[in-house]
């Protein structure tokens, strides 16, 4: 395979542009023929306002090591193509099908994968499937009575389902596991621009019927999905896992998946009585804060974003003089702040786009790094007390509504400890809340003192990073920028322990994905679904009698 980095196009050019230079750097005569396959199309804006999309390319057809030569240029190269492969089976036989509690998607990817190969595999799920549940959501936003079991957090799809859907990670794809998630994706009905994208984005309009496409492949190949059924103890005996018990029934299982998502704290607390080693791990709680879009797009392309353009993002990171991080999170173009609250008396918020990213306003967290010093307690599950006081705060002081300030009344406060009382700058036409949130979830603000949110520390944190990021996004750090708290979700605060095969100390136990502490995204989580789903296959080849 040969592949050819670096070639530019202006948004405006048609595709055909493409193959004329791909046979220009290629030095082809008109009468050769090849085949190519974008890999990556990339925004390029360091010559803004010059904008162009970067290209990657994959060319085959051709005599490859001759057109590499002939070239004669530094960005062609050949390329061995990284395919994936899922492993072959062990050779142990499970005495049950393998269970796995949570449909987001570690869990969900980890089913298929299992089901793919004949495992057939049992999910369980707290909440609703994702058609139900969306209606779910969605009443909730507009009359704000929360169901505990099926919310933005619990319910098919996982958190994820109600995010800006993003679908890029850090992590580097040696064996194809990323291209392999977004293939699944795309199988199950998500553009084909997401194997190509740069910032490949699925909002939730499209997320809903591509997580429903692949429960129904799970049913297709022999696995089971079980809604409204939440895991309320597991067996334990010798060592091992014997089993989990829901509301209803005692289900045998050798092999229990833990795919349980960041915020199933109820579970948290039943596994650690029951001795599955876990530990307090760090993670980062702050405020979504909220600009136009056609600022990020005056700062990011140098112009307004055109209908060849996408709406402008951003990613942002600060180091404090007290030494914490500060960085952007979830940042969603064109999107809302939506209640993301999974507990009564509690109140959390988190970014979400749909897939048009067409809405008034960007919005992104920016958070602040805590480690378990600052949670006030040693316990494994001290960072969940700390993220539940700071929800009860922003409970109470939106009175069940999300809390909205002004960052310049923020500031002020910040800035003199507290003792200076702050005055509303005033209301403009491009931060006017009600342009904020999803359509469903209008009239679910108040003006609050967000500043009482959070530790003091903390405060400081937050206002020394968004100075530091007003001066890398011109109005970034405005007056009247719009904060809404909390965020306290970024990620999940435990990390349940597991070895180089995937396994707890008690065995047969797989911790998984993000509620696991071993993902940070949608992503990540799928990945590590698979990898989890490819521990199990080398250990067993099948069930008995199967």
């Amino acid at each position: 395979m040969i592949r050819i980095t670096q070639i530019r196009l202006r948004p405006e050019e048609k595709p055909e542009c493409l193959e004329k230079k791909i046979r220009k750097i290629l030095k082809l005569r008109r009468e050769e023929s090849f085949h190519y396959e974008v890999v990556r199309r990339a925004i390029d804006a360091r010559r803004k306002p010059e904008i162009y999309y970067s290209y990657t390319v994959d060319v085959s057809g051709l005599k490859e090591a001759a057109a590499v030569k002939r070239s004669g240029s530094s960005r062609v190269r050949l390329e061995e193509p990284v395919r994936y492969r899922f492993p072959k089976p062990g050779s142990s036989l499970l005495a049950h099908r393998p269970v796995i509690v949570g449909t987001g998607p570690a869990g969900l990817f980890c089913g298929y994968m299992l089901a793919l190969h004949g495992y057939r595999p049992i999910l369980l799920e707290r909440g609703m499937e994702v058609e139900d549940r969306c209606r779910e959501v969605e009443s909730f936003w507009q009359t704000g009575r929360l169901n505990p079991e099926c919310n933005v957090q619990f319910g098919e799809g996982g958190a994820g389902t109600f995010s800006d859907g993003k679908l890029n990670t850090l992590i580097r794809d040696k064996d194809g596991k990323n291209r392999e998630v977004l293939s699944i994706f795309v199988k199950a009905g998500a553009p084909e621009s997401i194997l190509s994208d740069g910032k490949p984005h699925i909002g939730t309009d499209i997320l809903v019927p591509v997580v429903k496409n692949i429960r129904q492949a799970i049913l297709q190949y022999g696995g089971e999905v079980h809604f409204n059924t939440r895991v309320k103890d597991i067996l334990v005996e010798n060592g091992r896992v014997g089993g989990v018990v829901t509301e209803t029934a005692c289900i045998p299982a050798d092999v229990v998946v833990l795919a349980i998502g960041h915020s199933a704290r109820d579970t948290f607390e039943m596994l650690h009585e029951r001795q599955v080693p876990m530990e307090a791990k760090a993670f980062a709680v702050g405020l979504r804060v909220e600009h136009p879009q056609r600022l990020i797009d005056l700062s990011q392309y140098g112009r307004q974003a055109a209908p060849d353009l996408p709406p402008a993002s951003y990613k942002l990171t600060a180091q404090t003089t007290e030494g914490r991080g500060v960085y952007t999170f979830c940042m969603c173009p064109g999107g809302y702040v939506a209640d993301a609250s999974s507990e009564e008396g509690r109140l959390a918020v988190n970014g979400m786009s749909y897939s048009g990213r067409d809405g008034k306003n960007a919005n992104s967290a920016v958070i602040v790094s805590v480690t378990p010093g600052d949670f006030g307690s040693s316990h494994p599950l001290g960072g969940i007390a700390f993220q539940r006081r700071l929800e009860e705060k922003a409970y109470a002081l939106g009175q069940g509504r999300i809390p909205v300030e002004y960052y310049g009344d923020f500031k002020k406060w910040v800035k003199a400890g507290g003792k200076e009382e702050a005055h509303s700058p005033g209301q403009t036409e491009w931060n006017a809340p009600s342009a904020c949130y999803p359509p469903q979830n209008k009239g679910r603000w108040q003006f609050a003192p967000v500043h009482e949110i959070l530790p003091a520390g903390l405060n400081r944190a937050f206002v020394e990073g968004m100075e530091q990021f007003g001066r890398v996004i011109s109005g970034f750090a405005e007056d009247h920028v719009l904060l809404s708290g909390v965020e306290s979700r970024t990620s999940s605060p435990v990390r349940i322990h597991r070895d180089e095969k995937g396994q707890s100390p008690v065995r047969g136990i797989y911790p998984c994905g993000e509620g696991a502490g071993y993902a940070g995204g949608i992503m990540s989580a799928a990945m590590d679904g698979i990898r989890t789903a490819e521990w199990i296959a080398r250990e067993y080849k099948g069930v008995t009698g199967e």
